[in-house]
């Protein structure tokens, strides 16, 4: 085993039914990783996919070795905020990455690590797609109207200092995530939107990065009318108690 370096990153992947995806969104990064010499370990949360995910991850563990590569499952769907708690227990990394594993997310994570955190030295790094040339592909209008009507609900209530509440694609200094995660009490996709919450709070610095948003290739979108009903009791919730 190679010796590691001072930094590592740490990504937290939550799947549910992501067979076709996990693959792909792992040799990007992998090749990510190595062509900008940083030291990386990819930690699959999975949450009893029904469709073979865990198997191939398996198979991804003996192709990229387990010290790249760790499956850490659980038996059913915990919810998103769980899953980075659960991920949190096995990172070995000073920094760690959030994002999903449909291949919406630029996995040119050098540009977020090496270039926006080293030049701000920021404590979060928070992909936005309401910001520069950031934007979304492939949503058809209702879903961009309920993303947007989101977004701005938040900045109006919360004020958080951010431009992109509800995205899910982050990078966060470890020690920084673990307090973050303390404070959090939210499971669901109010999750991502509570972290910036509380990191406005406790004073941490929060930089960000335009990034190009595209509409899952393969499987089916886990946004439902159950999700948009929890956001808002999340949103009014935050809005009470901040």
């Amino acid at each position: 085993m190679a010796a590691r370096g001072p930094e590592r990153l740490s990504v937290l992947l939550p799947t549910y039914n992501e067979r076709d995806n996990l693959p792909l969104v792992v040799w990007l990064l992998a090749r990510t990783f190595s062509d900008s010499g940083i030291d990386f370990e990819i930690i699959i949360i999975d949450d009893g996919s029904p469709d073979g995910t865990q198997e191939v991850a398996q198979q991804l563990e003996k192709i990229y070795g387990s010290d790249k590569i760790l499956l850490r499952p659980r038996p059913r769907k915990l919810g998103l905020g769980t899953a980075y708690i659960h991920g949190m227990k096995y990172a070995t990394g000073n920094f760690i990455v959030i994002m999903d594993a449909d291949l919406s997310h630029h996995v040119r994570l050098d540009f977020m690590y090496c270039g926006k955190q080293k030049e701000g030295n920021f404590d979060i790094v928070s992909g936005t797609r309401y910001k520069g040339n950031g934007g979304v592909y492939g949503w058809d209008l209702k879903r961009k109207l309920i993303s947007r009507g989101a977004n701005f609900l938040t900045q109006v209530l919360l004020r958080p200092g951010a431009s992109d509440l509800t995205g899910s694609f982050r990078l966060y200094r470890k020690e920084v995530l673990q307090k973050l995660m303390e404070k959090c009490v939210s499971k669901g996709y109010v999750f991502q939107m509570e972290m910036i919450v509380r990191a406005r709070q406790l004073g941490y610095t929060i930089g960000e990065v335009p990034i190009s948003f595209v509409d899952r290739v393969y499987g089916e979108s886990k946004l439902g009318g159950n999700e948009i009903v929890s956001f808002l009791k999340g949103l009014l919730t935050l809005f009470a108690t901040t």
